[in-house]
C-alpha cells in the first residue's frame, strides 16, 4: 500500500515536464490523480495511461487556464471524477523570454494569469473541496530569487507572488491542518529547457556549471520533493520555500 492510498491529488500542468513527474510520482504513491493539461490532451492521457500500467488510478481534466472561467471548468470537471481533494499541486506556467523591452502586454497579461491568478483562482474555489490534513504545493523557481537569467523577468515576477501567496495561505489553512509550500526548481531537463541544454554546444555543461552538485535536475527529482511534502512525512513544513536547485543559489 502506498503512502498516498485513499487520497486525491489535483496537478495542474501535468501533461508534461515536471507535472507529468509530480502526477506520475504520487500516482505510484497511491493518490488517485487529477491529471491537468491546458492543450495537449493526447499527452495527458497518455500520462493517465503511464500511471494505470504501474498499478495506479487517474483521470484527465482539460481547460486553458489563459480563460475566463478556468478555475470554475477545472473544479466541475474534478467533480465529476471526485467528491474531495487531498493534494493541489499548483504546477501550470507559461514564460515570456525577452528583455524588458520585447514583453508586450498581452505577454504579460496572459503570464500573470497562469502563473498567479489560476493558482488563486484555484485554491479560492477549492478550499471547500480541499479535506482537513491536505496539502497546497505550488511549483515556484529559483528565479525567484537571482538575477540570474533577465530575460525572464515577467516569469521570475510571477513566482515571487506564487511565494507570498504561499506564505500567506499556510497561516490562513494552518488551523485545519493543512500544510501549503513553495517548491523551487532549477534547470531542469524538459522540453522546455531543450534550446537551452542541447541548442548549443556546451550547453548542458554550462547549465551544469550552476549546480553544487554539478547537473542538471530531473522531473522525477522535484517529483520526490513535492512528494515527501504530500505525505505525512512532510506534516510539520507549512510557509517554506524548498530549494530544489541542486545548490544553484548557493
Amino acid at each position: 500500500m502506498g503512502v498516498l492510498t485513499g487520497r486525491t491529488a489535483l496537478v495542474t500542468g501535468a501533461s508534461r515536464g515536471i507535472g507529468r513527474g509530480i502526477a506520475e510520482r504520487l500516482g505510484r504513491d497511491g493518490a488517485r490523480v487529477a491529471v491537468h493539461y491546458g492543450s495537449n490532451e493526447a499527452a495527458a492521457k497518455e500520462v493517465v495511461a503511464a500511471i494505470e500500467t504501474a498499478g495506479g488510478s487517474a483521470f484527465v481534466i482539460g481547460a486553458d487556464l489563459v480563460s475566463p472561467g478556468a478555475a470554475q471548468a477545472v473544479w466541475a470537471e474534478f467533480d465529476r471524477h471526485a467528491d474531495g481533494l487531498d493534494i493541489l499541486v499548483n504546477n501550470a506556467a507559461i514564460g515570456a523570454s525577452a528583455p524588458i523591452g520585447g514583453i508586450t502586454e498581452e505577454e504579460l497579461d496572459a503570464v500573470f494569469t497562469v502563473n498567479v491568478k489560476a493558482p488563486f483562482l484555484l485554491v479560492q474555489q477549492g478550499i471547500g473541496r480541499l479535506r482537513d490534513g491536505g496539502r497546497i504545493i505550488n511549483i515556484s523557481s529559483g528565479l525567484a530569487r537571482t538575477a540570474l537569467m533577465p530575460d525572464l523577468m515577467a516569469y521570475a515576477m510571477t513566482k515571487g507572488a506564487l511565494d507570498v501567496f504561499s506564505r500567506d495561505l499556510s497561516k490562513v489553512l494552518g488551523p485545519r491542518g493543512i500544510t501549503v509550500n513553495s517548491v523551487a526548481p532549477g534547470i531542469i531537463d524538459t522540453d522546455n529547457t531543450a534550446e537551452l541544454l542541447y541548442g548549443e554546444e556546451g550547453g548542458w555543461e554550462r547549465a551544469a556549471s550552476l549546480s553544487a552538485l554539478r547537473g542538471v535536475g530531473s522531473p522525477a527529482e522535484v517529483a520526490d520533493v513535492v512528494a515527501f511534502l504530500a505525505s505525512n512525512g512532510g506534516r510539520w513544513v507549512t510557509g517554506s520555500w524548498v530549494d530544489a536547485t541542486g545548490g544553484s543559489l548557493t
